[in-house]
């Protein structure tokens, strides 16, 4: 999730945890730094773009070695403030804090490798975008009225927040369910046999959702709103580049993102150069990681590093499609 909701989640975690018994300010501000701090690796450069992404998400996000920095934390914060006596009480504050970050960044599509070291396996649900505002509204109203309300009607606010933002995501499950059911059943109408299907929420909310479907030679896209008054599903096809992605099988980068993907990618060539393409995030045809793995003297000699070309779809068009086809009007998506 972006930077602003694991902050608001921490602050909102820490508050919950702590109540009265130290000031609303110190939960607050050390639930913000603890809800910040596993996002930092995305400050470490790996050497590539490729590795730069698929390694995000990973140790910092390890349930594991979160547990383990806790109790560290928790006596600093402590000690910092004179509230050794709270020790035991910090610590639950920041575990839950630590924990519910990456928990939360699994609900998204992107891939959070929770079980480190025991396994690198990207667990991802996908029932809510990145950026969700109610999701976050109500954690950052709860947050903002425990720290202005004196009274426990603050502590009120700020756990009403934390269970209306939790029931949006059960209901986001529940809204996945139902397009992955619409979308099963169109398929079988059509008689295309899918290898796998992908359902996520389009960008900031869970009434529209894409549906993207794997083939032996091809991936499909298409969109189903809650609010459609028919559960027909336009599909659009496109090669996957099915030949390119065996003749490069034992490229590390291809192999890497296949795995990181659980399949859904793309491989394809232009002008010479070779691309994989995360078809998890983005729509057609803007992908948020493209990546140039260079031409084929570049990849045998070893002198390319892979670069992201990323491609973002234009708002002015973007946006409105979004509005009007999450309403449940039939309108195609841009392209």
């Amino acid at each position: 999730m972006d930077s602003l909701t694991q902050i608001a989640l921490g602050s909102a975690v820490g508050v919950a945890v702590m109540g009265r018994r130290t000031a609303v300010w110190k939960a607050a501000l050390w639930g913000a730094v603890g809800g910040t701090l596993p996002d930092l690796d995305a400050f470490i450069d790996h050497g590539n773009a490729v590795l730069d992404m698929t390694l995000h998400r990973a140790e910092t996000h390890a349930l594991f070695w979160l547990t383990l920095v806790a109790p560290l934390l928790a006596w600093a914060v402590s000690r910092i403030h004179g509230e050794a006596a709270l020790f035991k009480r910090w610590w639950l504050a920041i575990w839950l804090v630590l924990i519910t970050h990456p928990l939360l960044d699994a609900m998204t599509v992107y891939g959070t490798q929770l079980l480190l070291p025991f396994t690198n396996y990207p667990y991802g649900v996908g029932s809510v975008f990145i950026i969700d505002p109610l999701y976050t509204v109500p954690l950052i109203v709860g947050v903002i009225a425990a720290l202005r309300l004196k009274s426990t009607r603050g502590l009120r606010w700020n756990a009403g927040g934390l269970v209306l933002s939790s029931l949006y995501l059960v209901w986001s499950v529940v809204a996945q369910q139902q397009a992955t059911q619409v979308a099963r059943a169109s398929l079988q109408a059509e008689g295309i046999a899918a290898q796998s299907l992908l359902v996520t929420p389009a960008p900031f909310n869970t009434l529209l959702w894409r549906l993207v479907v794997m083939t032996p030679t091809q991936y499909l896209e298409g969109h189903y709103s809650l609010l459609d008054a028919s559960p027909r599903i336009v599909w659009t096809a496109y090669d996957r580049g099915a030949a390119l992605a065996t003749q490069h099988a034992n490229n590390p980068y291809v192999t890497r993102m296949a795995a990181f993907s659980h399949g859904f990618y793309r491989v394809s060539e232009s002008g010479g150069y070779l691309f994989v393409t995360d078809l998890r995030m983005g729509q057609e045809p803007a992908y948020t990681f493209h990546f140039d793995l260079g031409t084929e003297q570049e990849r045998a000699a070893n002198s390319h590093v892979p670069t992201l070309q990323s491609a973002r779809p234009d708002v002015a068009t973007a946006l409105p499609w979004l509005w009007r086809r999450m309403w449940g009007e039939p309108v195609p998506p841009p392209r």
